[in-house]
């Protein structure tokens, strides 16, 4: 088997793969069923309310995620994931009957959109750091991206499925669908083989163990740098469901199934990115900035585009862009994080990847009904460039590393170390210098071993 897809050779996680396809494919036919629900049936258009939904589906994700973070150390992962699925697909059924029936109103929305959040903020870090049970060690990079590739194949399709089931039979079968998918996750996670797991080891019940994990990351300036990107990325430029919306309706003039091809296309270039982040066995820091300022770059492109088709292709770079930080953060942090910490971790990670969404849709929204739907994707391409200069400058000098580039002689691109302080080079997971400046080329440089 080819190393892009190493992780499948393990039973347990190709019964993962496989049934958290099918229910992301449900995943992603529910957010677009819902924001084109918001959008035209309960509202006039408002780009407002179509970011109201959003935040309260992530709200509960600023709330809730260190507790959950919590559950993952503590307790059994495989029985989590089961109560969250049987949550999911009962919220998304309850939904389903209330547009059926035609008493679906904006507030029925909210309220669903907000217990859905609670449960998904729970299940987010269970989730994470359950897939490092599924496979070895070495194997953990592959089966993130590989994670990834699964969710981006299924926003491939489930968008334009969305759209064509929205078209023919409306909303509210839409999510009554997406509640049996649910079923695909419960079934392979009790066919798992119990033997064939590697588990992790499970934190004992203390005081300050939340505490514990704040402190964890705070000593960490690579996990910090890594979450602010993130989540400034996260708050102003991952809102594709609100943009898109905005750009396909108020902007191109165009109905539900052309708003779910959009969805369909930015996956096109996310699997690829995807699959190169499977191949891909140790992530680095670098690698996150300068996906983030490649995110600010394909951005500002795609919202200048003057044709629905023209922009629909500028989604594919813009989806290569953005799975790329996203693998990458998620795989640099969960492979440098000491095991017994990694649910609360990942839970201040995805606190801050998830947890930007409420603050970032309303305003996005707001920006789109104000300026234009082109300027609500304007000022994501902004505050990714901004934010991606200042962590490599605040990198440069802090980590004193210098990047110099060749055009005639190889390496083409350098980075040289020119020694570090003991507590900076533990924190930022650096090798550190004891000898003179050190040239090495770009992939042995962010070769870092990080503190565990």
């Amino acid at each position: 088997m080819s190393a892009t897809f190493s992780s499948l050779s393990f039973r347990n996680y190709r019964l993962w793969f496989a049934g958290a396809l099918v229910a992301n494919v449900g995943t992603w036919m529910q957010r677009v069923a819902q924001d084109w629900l918001v959008l035209t049936q309960l509202t006039s258009d408002s780009g407002v309310a179509v970011g109201i939904t959003t935040a309260l589906q992530f709200g509960p994700t600023l709330v809730l995620s260190a507790w959950a973070g919590l559950l993952a150390d503590r307790f059994d992962r495989r029985k989590l994931l089961v109560l969250t699925q049987v949550l999911q697909g009962v919220l998304a059924a309850g939904l389903g009957v209330l547009v059926l029936s035609g008493r679906a109103e904006l507030w029925h929305v909210y309220v669903f959109a907000g217990l859905l959040g609670c449960v998904t903020a729970v299940d987010g870090p269970v989730r994470q750091t359950f897939v490092a049970e599924l496979v070895p060690a070495r194997r953990l990079s592959n089966a993130v991206g590989l994670n990834s590739a699964s969710f981006n194949a299924a926003r491939l399709v489930g968008p334009g499925v969305a759209g064509l089931l929205i078209a023919a039979v409306g909303t509210g079968w839409v999510f009554v669908i997406n509640a049996v998918t649910f079923a695909a996750t419960i079934v392979s996670l009790t066919l798992m083989r119990r033997a064939d797991l590697y588990p992790m080891p499970h934190a004992k019940r203390a005081k300050g163990q939340i505490r514990e994990g704040v402190a964890y990351v705070r000593n960490r300036s690579d996990i910090l740098v890594i979450m602010v990107v993130v989540g400034v990325v996260s708050t102003f430029g991952l809102n594709f469901q609100l943009t898109s919306a905005l750009m396909a309706r108020l902007e191109f003039g165009r109905g539900a199934q052309e708003y779910g091809i959009l969805g369909s296309v930015l996956a096109i270039g996310s699997l690829t990115g995807a699959l190169l982040a499977a191949r891909r066995e140790r992530p680095r820091v670098r690698l996150v900035i300068g996906a983030a300022f490649a995110f600010g770059v394909t951005t500002g492109v795609m919202a200048l585009m003057p044709t629905y088709v023209t922009f629909a292709l500028a989604c594919i770079p813009v989806g290569l862009a953005s799975l790329t930080m996203m693998t990458a953060a998620n795989s640099a942090i969960q492979m440098s994080t000491d095991p017994a910490m990694r649910g609360r971790v990942m839970a201040l990670y995805m606190m801050v990847f998830l947890g930007a969404t409420p603050v970032g849709s309303p305003i996005v929204g707001w920006i789109g009904e104000t300026f234009g739907a082109r300027w609500s994707i304007g000022v994501g391409s902004i505050s990714a460039l901004l934010v991606s200069v200042g962590a490599a400058w605040w990198a440069r000098s802090h980590w004193n590393v210098r990047v110099r580039y060749h055009v005639t002689s190889r390496p083409h691109l350098e980075v040289v170390h020119l020694g570090l302080p003991v507590a900076d080079a533990t924190a930022a997971g650096e090798r550190r210098a004891t000898t003179a400046p050190a040239r090495v080329g770009a992939q042995e440089a962010a070769d870092r071993q990080h503190a565990a």
